[in-house]
């Protein structure tokens, strides 16, 4: 019964938010009551439940995603991005482009959201397949490769930090992992699979402006490098001094302190919001002022994740996680794998990889805590598959589409394919990883 009730409430959703069009936020909190009603919850318990669910996601993400939102605007509007796309293209040159484009999305990666780092760095797509006569699909597709293994395996971005906190993950060991599966996963959907675009021909419409800042305005190279890297240089050295001194001593409490995620996100934006702002001649007004919308463009993403955290507990209050890590137990899948499999159906499904990976977390939980699979790991699986094939229901399918100018065959053989490639390597990277891990 209670397998069911779960198929009908993702159903429900998936129709609420294809074909019904419901905004995902009222979606997640229709189906949460309709799960909690039909699992049978006293009606007294169900707000509470509801609260819990809620202020237990969002009391542990809010303060780093929404830091995280403010420097990777700051990034953009600063011109740190500009700054290391262009001098990663001068410094490779024309034979090893495609590296470049790759390296330059893997580092702006970190602190930029996927929407945000494409339309920043889009522009320098075109600045560089103009110069040297290259299909836009063929340097373009490393760069997406990079910033969506970033998107979906690496905090602070917003899907890898609620997937850490559902499965009360390690942060520095899912970065640490998820950057040793990132690197060759990166490689392989980014430089390699380009190699297979380069006789695909293109032909946008769309008039781009190659640069938005004068060079000579731009902020320095290392200074936007680490100002870009500082949360993950924080969080990093922090972990090393806690290992070299120890936990228990004076220095290992302040090293922890120091480089908590919240904690090392703020003595970030102090840093940044100097060194990439007033530095740069902007008003701490201006700041501000970038800080604001930053905000404004994330606080959507912060509700769905808040309302996913609801369906989960009501899973977990009503019993019903019990019962469904049973059932899952019975197909006789490990659990990485069938972590995958359901949040690749679900973006299949629904188009958001953030949906896609938080519903899959809400499933999977109960059966990882029965089997004590490495939460580490689940979370760069679930991960992995909430970017399996983006296709016609994913904004960034078509958006993709237009901008280089493709077809809508053109688009799966590229976009959709490199989407898979990036999908699969990862869960090959996570299964490998646990073999030596555990």
């Amino acid at each position: 019964m209670v397998i069911l009730i779960l198929l009908l409430c993702i159903i429900t959703l998936i129709l609420l938010i294809t074909w019904a069009k419901l905004n995902t936020f009222l979606s997640f909190l229709v189906i949460s009551l309709m799960a909690a009603l039909l699992l049978g919850m006293p009606l007294n318990k169900i707000v509470p439940t509801i609260n819990k669910g809620l202020g237990d996601m969002l009391g542990s993400l809010v303060i780093v995603i929404a830091l995280g939102s403010m420097l990777g605007k700051l990034v953009g509007v600063s011109g740190a991005a500009q700054k290391i796309a262009s001098s990663m293209r001068n410094a490779f040159g024309e034979k090893y482009i495609t590296w470049a484009m790759c390296l330059t999305g893997f580092i702006v990666g970190i602190p930029l959201f996927y929407n945000v780092g494409f339309f920043l760095l889009i522009p320098i797509i075109f600045s560089v397949g103009n110069r040297y006569n290259l299909p836009l699909v063929y340097v373009g597709i490393p760069m997406l490769a990079s910033l969506s293994v970033m998107h979906g395996f690496l905090p602070p971005h917003p899907s890898p930090m609620a997937l850490q906190i559902q499965f009360h993950a390690d942060i520095v060991k899912v970065f640490v992992y998820g950057v040793i599966i990132a690197v060759p996963t990166i490689i392989i959907a980014g430089p390699l699979f380009a190699r297979t675009l380069r006789n695909m021909k293109t032909n946008s419409v769309i008039a781009m402006a190659v640069q938005d800042i004068q060079e000579d305005k731009l902020p320095g190279l290392w200074n936007s490098i680490l100002s870009s890297l500082l949360p993950v240089i924080l969080i990093g050295v922090s972990s090393l001094a806690i290992k070299l001194v120890g936990a228990d001593t004076t220095i290992g409490r302040v090293a922890a302190f120091l480089g908590d995620a919240n904690v090392a996100m703020m003595e970030t934006i102090a840093i940044a919001t100097y060194t990439l702002g007033v530095r740069q001649g902007m008003k701490l007004t201006e700041v501000m002022n970038v800080y604001a919308d930053a905000i404004r463009e994330v606080s959507m993403i912060l509700l769905i994740i808040g309302s996913a955290g609801i369906l989960k507990q009501i899973f977990l209050d009503s019993g019903a996680n019990a019962q469904i890590a049973t059932i899952l137990q019975g197909l006789h899948l490990p659990p990485l794998v069938l972590g995958w499999i359901i949040a690749a159906i679900l973006r299949l499904c629904l188009g958001s990889a953030t949906v896609a990976g938080l519903t899959a977390a809400g499933i999977i939980y109960p059966l990882m805590q029965q089997t004590g699979a490495n939460p580490n790991l689940m979370v760069l699986s679930v991960g992995a598959g909430s970017l399996f094939c983006s296709h016609v229901n994913d904004t960034s399918f078509w958006v993709t589409m237009e901008y280089f100018g493709l077809s809508m065959k053109q688009t799966f053989l590229s976009w959709s394919l490199m989407e898979t490639l990036v999908s699969v390597t990862g869960l090959i990277g996570v299964l490998i990883l646990n073999t030596i891990v555990r």
